[in-house]
């Protein structure tokens, strides 16, 4: 009987460590779910969504784990997803993109981030960085650095954040002057997702005098005589992507790099950031999907005082509660993602209130799962603490929530 029930527990255990069952596994076995990620979707978004579910299921999150203790940086997987259209994903389609909506966007990166939260993370700024070319750089400059972006020979990062400027950051001190045909960056950028790994920058820098109207967009290459990398900083979470400082001195770029006009830089950092806050959000939908399964499953088999979890009437209500904040985030994630689309005039402050709710509420869900696990939950061998570790800096990245919070006040107060 020992031996028997040792081997029940052996299969439960393996099956929590591997991670939550897809939703296209969970179709084909005619199950249907109040928190069914497909609900509301057209069905050309369903195909594309079950490839993003699938690819997640096969290619990430068997190894979600190994590259976040051992800090690994998945360009090959990454490269797969480029095949699949996930490199640039709402880009053009002349310059190797997939010309799909926000919305779509939205599906996808909740789907991959099932798999790796962390992984996916670094795929939406990329996408992010690839978009702001694509909109508002030349002809030349798209045909030249959109294709090899898209298809993920080439990786991006997108560089806002100072040392001394964060959540102020028409403030930023990096400086460009112009010398004849080239530019000279000084100055250094933090937190840069990337950073030392990526070979396209997209920089935001000074060539004007203060204020946001002096900032332009400048891309710098890898390999550039002057650019250098701080150290790999070590991270609660996030852990499959580098981040380091990135270091301008005295260095030298064309000015043909410039994207867009002198003094349009902090305008094209803010388009890509509306976008970037409904694609941050949706990794932390991915997460909090992925918890709520795991709990479910959880509470199914653990059993205390003689009985199931599951049937513990307390636990059933945390459980409704957080499939409730899941789907709400959800659907303001995705309501926000059209108006974005639609280039609709209040797109910026529902890209406000849902990266704001979404990422305040999808932590807060995957860190109940893991009080579900209770000291289960807290090992590195159960997938629930990653997806907590890699939600949290959700929260303040692409916009800290509390920059939200005064974006949506101003808003209000305008009335």
């Amino acid at each position: 009987m020992l031996r028997g029930t040792c081997q029940r527990a052996g299969a439960w255990l393996r099956g929590l460590r591997r991670g939550p069952r897809g939703p296209a596994e969970n179709a084909r076995r005619g199950v249907v779910s109040c928190i069914d990620p497909s609900m509301g979707l057209n069905e050309e978004q369903k195909e594309f969504q079950k490839v993003a579910f699938n690819f997640a299921a096969r290619e990430m999150a068997p190894h979600m784990a190994e590259w976040d203790q051992k800090e690994l940086f998945p360009v090959d997987m990454m490269r797969k997803a480029a095949q699949l259209g996930f490199g640039g994903v709402y880009v053009r389609t002349d310059v190797g993109g997939a010309g799909l909506s926000r919305l779509d966007t939205s599906v996808i990166f909740e789907a991959l981030a099932t798999g790796c939260t962390s992984t996916t993370a670094y795929m939406s700024i990329h996408n992010m960085c690839v978009w702001m070319i694509d909109r508002f750089g030349s002809e030349q400059q798209r045909q030249r650095l959109c294709p090899p972006l898209c298809a993920m020979e080439k990786f991006a990062s997108y560089c806002l954040t100072e040392p001394g400027s964060g959540s102020d950051a028409a403030s930023l001190v990096t400086s460009a002057v112009r010398r004849q045909d080239h530019y000279i960056l000084n100055g250094s950028k933090a937190f840069i997702s990337g950073g030392g790994e990526a070979d396209i920058y997209v920089v935001m820098c000074r060539t004007g005098g203060p204020g946001p109207r002096g900032i332009s967009c400048i891309v710098v290459e890898k390999g550039t005589p002057g650019l250098s990398f701080g150290k790999k900083e070590k991270k609660v979470g996030w852990n499959s992507q580098p981040t380091r400082a990135v270091i301008f001195e005295d260095c030298a770029v064309p000015v043909a790099n410039r994207i867009g006009d002198e003094g349009q830089g902090f305008l094209i950092a803010m388009k890509g950031l509306n976008g970037g806050r409904i694609n941050v959000a949706s990794c932390s939908l991915g997460a909090a999907h992925a918890s709520v399964v795991l709990a479910r499953d959880y509470l199914k088999v653990r059993k205390q005082f003689g009985e199931p979890l599951a049937n513990n009437q307390y636990l059933q209500f945390q459980l409704a509660e957080m499939a409730a904040r899941l789907v709400a985030s959800r659907l303001m994630i995705r309501t926000a993602a059209v108006a974005l689309q639609e280039e609709r005039e209040d797109a910026v402050v529902l890209c406000s209130m849902a990266k704001l709710f979404a990422t305040d509420e999808c932590f807060a869900i995957c860190n109940q799962a893991l009080q579900m696990h209770g000291g289960y939950g807290y090992l590195k061998d159960y997938a629930v603490q990653q997806y907590v570790r890699d939600s949290r800096v959700h929260q303040i990245l692409e916009g800290s929530n509390e920059v939200m919070r005064m974006l949506i006040s101003r808003n209000l107060l305008q009335e």
